[in-house]
């Protein structure tokens, strides 16, 4: 799975026009707030409909436009496929090979893609919420279904919270046991399927994070919030809770509130690490993840590693590479004065980046520019 070729019309900075990408390894060099992170957001845009800096799609659009569209040819295995995600008078469209789709789950199987960034620091020290998205999201890139079902809970839960705040006025709590009964059932569903996931991804987790840090024994810890994986027992406890739920009008426990610790020697180890510690375990995070979607599909998505070999002295950065998960494609930021020269191969692209322009160096060609095509 690679990038074929982006265009992109009025998509934060960057100038319009079509970038050729079809190659292993792509190097962005250039200052901050050039378009480097843009342009990797935009290949993320095709991947998931979405900003991986949790930007709302207005953001997205250049502040002198109404509209903007990421357009992109990939690479899939079989046979070239054109994805276009669009934004046009506040609604988001996507097309795949001409034909509109109304679910943008659907991209997941065609181009995904890891993105290894600063906000990743958010899954280590960040709220519990932050962690459950981490690894949502790393079992629904190869389980659409355990999507589905994470819908259908989060639909449930939030009907239930309507009724429950309802319920300090209104007499329409009877609705709640077929509400629960529900939310029981999918979210058992999610336990299931999570508990197994962590115990996977701990297995990758603990070893690649000692090869890199010299630091042994840290574990993926799952927290469900209902100690029950009986639907009878949680029954009993919901409807036990019932009374200071409807004080609160809101659900006190379920998959919504579970947790995910990282634990060393029997500790929460986030208490005690250093932040250079903290740092890498969120770089391994993504290492792993992209480890586990290969070891369960056999195929590698899509690198987007945006200036976080900066964080890494010259040995950690060297354990790194040495860990990196195999890929069919990767494309890398760096800052002018970092040497991306050790890490270019025959077939690289390089580009220096200014302004929203993409200038391939050595020949003097912008190939992302007003008027490509």
């Amino acid at each position: 799975m690679r990038f074929h070729s982006v265009s992109t019309v009025a998509f934060r900075n960057l100038k319009d026009g079509i970038t050729a990408t079809n190659v292993h390894d792509v190097f962005l060099i250039g200052k901050n707030g050039q378009g480097k992170t843009n342009f990797l957001e935009s290949l993320y845009f095709c991947s998931y409909a979405a900003s991986f800096r949790g930007v709302k799609d207005a953001g997205l659009i250049n502040v002198q436009k109404e509209n903007c569209a990421v357009t992109a040819t990939v690479d899939t295995g079989f046979v070239p496929r054109k994805l276009t995600v669009k934004i046009e008078n506040g609604a988001k469209t996507i097309i795949v090979d001409d034909k509109k789709i109304d679910d943008r789950k659907n991209l997941l199987s065609l181009v995904p893609s890891v993105i290894f960034c600063h906000e990743d620091m958010d899954f280590v020290t960040g709220s519990p919420e932050r962690r459950r998205w981490f690894f949502d999201q790393n079992r629904s890139l190869y389980d659409t279904q355990y999507l589905d079902d994470l819908r259908r809970y989060r639909k449930i839960l939030r009907m239930r919270n309507i009724v429950l705040k309802e319920a300090q006025t209104k007499s329409n709590i009877d609705v709640l046991d077929t509400l629960d009964a529900q939310l029981i059932e999918y979210g058992l569903r999610l336990m299931e399927k999570r508990s197994l996931e962590a115990k996977k991804f701990s297995t990758l987790f603990g070893p690649i994070y000692e090869a890199v840090s010299s630091i042994d024994g840290i574990q993926v810890m799952y927290r469900s919030s209902w100690k029950e994986m009986n639907a009878d027992e949680i029954a009993k406890k919901l409807t036990a809770d019932r009374q200071r739920e409807i004080v609160f009008g809101s659900s006190l426990s379920g998959p919504h509130r579970d947790r995910y610790e990282f634990i060393r020697n029997k500790k929460n180890f986030i208490t005690t690490a250093s932040t250079g510690q903290l740092r890498l375990l969120a770089l391994l995070l993504r290492v792993s993840q992209t480890t586990r979607y290969k070891e369960v599909t056999g195929d590698c998505p899509v690198l987007l590693i945006d200036d976080v070999l900066l964080e890494l002295d010259g040995e950690k950065r060297q354990r790194f590479l040495a860990v990196m998960p195999e890929y069919e494609q990767a494309f890398f930021t760096f800052l002018p004065e970092e040497p991306f020269e050790c890490y270019q191969k025959n077939d690289s692209l390089v580009f220096d980046v200014a302004n929203g322009d993409l200038t391939l160096r050595n020949s003097g060609t912008v190939v992302f520019a007003p008027g490509d095509t």
